[in-house]
């Protein structure tokens, strides 16, 4: 099974659509997970062309009135797959998850929040944060491809476009 990690799209916040580069890497996708941020419903439906969608709702969905579950929990390949967005602080806390995880007896925890991307094996969890198409943190524009075949697990990051900011960039900007 083949699946599409996406987080944070903050549409149309951020962009007005999604760039075609996320709609070309989930194209051959059994399903989508969308860990939260999407600000606007019509990101699932424009995503639910491609395979069907499975979302939870982001800090930012709740200011815009979307209402979505805030945890999910997918079974996929003999794997659960828990989904959240991952409000925990600091950003990323890679303890919280972990404990996130173990409540939703998930064997992969799949969460956004941070804009960055992530793939750690901890505590028998994997974690895995496909980042942001839109407005990633110090990092690629991303998205994931998680394939399960018979409980194995392969986790690819696909960059869909250039950083926002580069280091050089960033040291500029330090400087003026």
């Amino acid at each position: 099974m083949l699946i599409g990690l996406i987080s944070d799209t903050h549409i149309p916040d951020r962009a007005k659509v999604l760039p075609q580069n996320v709609l070309d890497a989930f194209s051959d996708v059994d399903m989508i997970l969308h860990a939260g941020d999407l600000t606007s419903m019509s990101v699932i439906a424009e995503l639910e062309n491609i395979a069907p969608v499975m979302a939870v709702q982001g800090n930012m969905d709740r200011a815009n009135g979307i209402d979505l579950p805030q945890a999910r929990v997918i079974e996929a390949e003999g794997l659960r797959i828990g989904l959240i967005h991952g409000e925990v602080y600091p950003r990323a806390d890679t303890q919280q998850l972990v404990y996130l995880a173990k409540e939703l007896n998930a064997d992969i925890l799949v969460s956004g929040h941070s804009h960055q991307p992530k793939i750690e094996k901890t505590d028998g969890v994997l974690l895995i944060n496909p980042g942001s198409p839109i407005v990633p943190r110090l990092a690629d524009r991303t998205v994931m491809l998680l394939e399960i075949n018979n409980r194995e697990v392969d986790v690819e990051i696909i960059k869909v476009g250039a950083p926002v900011c580069s280091a050089l960039d960033f040291d500029k900007f330090k400087s003026d």
